[in-house]
């Protein structure tokens, strides 16, 4: 084999950094799961009346196999429900995973479920304040899953938001653990995004009645599986096989089809065989690559969120300023709405992942020396899955985009950087995702208009006041405030402000996560207004200047002026209603948005564990 580039400069060092000031919290996290790790079965030391309780469901050979203790057990933990598009494809998967690990020689328990929200149905919804601490949750009910001590491994199958990085939380919790996470795939492509977008803001001007949303809207989301845009579901996806936790090739094959069965089969074979724990395969490497990956596409926003919370479970300390350094020489080498006109089907057929790792490993912007659940070496994922006379076989991808309107290399992206930038100032620090921003609306300098609620916004630009130059400050959505609920219901009518002529920004403590598009919005903002930040300042009137190009967002008003203003209100102590009253314990325990906005993070004994 020849030899592997050198790795560039810039994600040599910011893996080299992340590395020294992890060093403490990892050697303690490795040092924990390698005392969990156990030779062989772990119940088989137990006492007969608790392995009496592990298999007193089971039938037939697999309860043999539980009671003799002599063969690997295996852990399902599926985020399956029949009402979400994504997650309904898993209702046939237990079975068949059941089926094939047995052949492999072990046998498969269905350890235990966790929740999966949609936050397409709870947008603008106060649902949609339980959303981001759903992560949390599924982190605890997979904990709560494996923690019988029955398994030897386990497959996490989810596909969404918050699940995917909740599940993965979870597992890493039991790092000692092999552990494959097992996607379900995406929808055929239906409305293109586009056109739904245009009728969104038809709508907003009162242009397009409810039914032709509803028509659009349908159109769009129209059949099992996965949403097609760019979101943060198939980020999810995408960032998850470039940390070799997925089967090669296995994130964007449809549901329904005999390819995505005999992935989710082979997924059951080897987590039987493999003998390398999720708390190895997640490193510092592959959490570095995990951002390339992320950047290079334009992914999700989520994930400055997500990925930080992620490694901190592994022991990483990763941060804003790692992702900015990694934006800044990571070529954006895909288009997919909301970053172009084509879906994540298209993106898959110009090449998809196994190219765009091909390409990433060449310009030495991935480390391609981890381990993953395929084996050792993540070339291993330059190879997409056939069928061929019934059997699985990997085959090498395209080494150059099919495509290139969707996907391209190195030598001729789209931009020479990630779009991701952090945006620093006195008002504290905030994230912006520019690769679907026009490079003449990445500076914005213009008079502030306050809101704490997205129906005063809403209501507000209705009456045409808005029609104007506007920096909008949506404040109180911060994660203390009330769950940090993503503001996709902003986007239309920010979208028409701007069409109009406008200069528009957003700012919030909020979140806009995958589906940011044209707006230049300086998102999670912290400190937030509800702990005290200096949002909580801001006036109506206040200038504003964004700018993206050189990361900076200042209020422009005198630094004593500002010291001596009386904060606005923080939020209301607590919700209720939606289930929000449960959650109060959460909010008043959650950690800072650039810390993961995680419960677990804003524990000193977590971080040290």
């Amino acid at each position: 084999m020849a030899s592997q580039p050198r790795i560039h400069r810039v994600v040599d060092e910011v893996t080299r950094r992340i590395a020294e000031r992890s060093a403490p919290t990892r050697s303690a996290y490795l040092h924990r799961i390698r005392d969990a790790a156990s030779a062989g079965p772990i119940r088989a030391g137990m006492p007969c009346s608790n392995l009496a309780h592990g298999f007193a469901a089971c039938s037939g050979p697999d309860r043999l196999a539980v009671r003799g203790a002599s063969k690997p057990g295996v852990a399902i933990v599926s985020a399956y429900n029949d009402m979400l598009s994504a997650h309904q494809p898993f209702a046939e998967f237990p079975a068949w995973i059941k089926d094939a690990v047995r052949e492999a020689g072990g046998v498969a328990q269905f350890a235990g479920g966790v929740p999966a929200m949609c936050d397409g149905i709870t947008q603008g919804r106060t649902g949609m304040e339980l959303s981001l601490f759903s992560r949390d949750v599924i982190a605890m009910a997979t904990a709560v899953a494996l923690s019988h001590e029955m398994f030897d491994g386990a497959l996490l199958l989810g596909v969404c938001d918050k699940i995917v990085p909740g599940l993965l939380i979870g597992g890493l919790s039991f790092g000692h653990l092999p552990t494959l996470l097992v996607p379900a795939g995406p929808m055929p492509s239906g409305l293109p995004n586009g056109e739904k977008a245009r009728v969104r803001q038809l709508f907003a001007e009162g242009k397009a009645t409810r039914d032709d949303l509803l028509e659009a809207e349908s159109a769009s989301y129209h059949s099992p599986g996965t949403c097609t845009f760019y979101g943060t579901a198939n980020s999810n996806q995408l960032v998850v096989e470039v940390m070799g936790l997925h089967l090669p090739g296995a994130s964007f094959v449809p549901p329904g089809t005999p390819l995505r069965r005999a992935l989710t089969e082979e997924a059951a074979r080897r987590v039987v065989e493999l003998d390398t724990p999720i708390g190895e395969i997640v490193d510092e490497r592959a959490v570095v690559n995990a951002v390339v990956a992320l950047l290079a596409t334009g992914g999700s926003t989520n994930h400055t969120l997500h990925l930080v919370a992620v490694a901190a479970a592994a022991g990483i300390h990763l941060t804003w300023d790692d992702f900015a350094d990694l934006s800044a020489v990571v070529p954006l080498l895909a288009r997919v709405y909301p970053n172009g006109s084509a879906d994540i089907n298209h993106f898959a057929a110009a090449g998809g992942v196994q190219t765009l790792v091909g390409e990433l490993i060449d310009a030495g912007l991935l480390h391609p020396d981890v381990s993953t659940v395929a084996g050792p070496g993540l070339d291993r994922y330059r190879r997409q899955p056939f069928l061929e006379d019934g059997r699985l076989v990997w085959r090498d991808a395209p080494s150059r985009s099919l495509d290139t309107d969707v996907l391209r290399g190195v030598d001729d992206p789209f931009s020479p950087d990630g779009g991701l930038r952090v945006l620093d100032g006195n008002l504290g620090r905030a994230v912006i995702k520019v690769s679907a921003v026009r490079s003449e609306h990445r500076t914005v300098t213009a008079p502030a208009r306050v809101f704490d609620d997205q129906a005063e916004f809403t209501a507000e630009f209705r009456s045409g006041r808005l029609d104007h130059d506007v920096v909008v400050v949506l404040r109180n959505q911060g994660p203390q405030a009330n769950g940090m609920p993503e503001l996709h219901g902003l986007t239309p009518a920010l979208g028409v402000l701007m069409d109009r002529g406008h200069q528009v920004a957003l700012v919030t403590d909020g979140r806009m996560s995958g589906a940011s598009g044209k707006i230049p919005a300086a998102i999670q903002l912290t400190p937030e207004a509800s702990a005290g930040g200096p949002l909580a300042r801001v006036r109506d009137g206040d200038v504003v200047r964004l700018d993206a190009e050189r990361g900076t967002l200042e209020l422009l008003v005198p630094a004593d002026e500002l010291a001596t203003r009386e904060p606005a209100p923080a939020a209301p102590a607590a919700q209720f209603g939606t289930g929000r009253e449960l959650f109060g314990a959460f909010r008043r325990s959650v950690g800072r948005a650039d810390r993961g906005a995680s419960v677990f993070t804003a524990q000193p004994e977590y971080a040290q564990a």
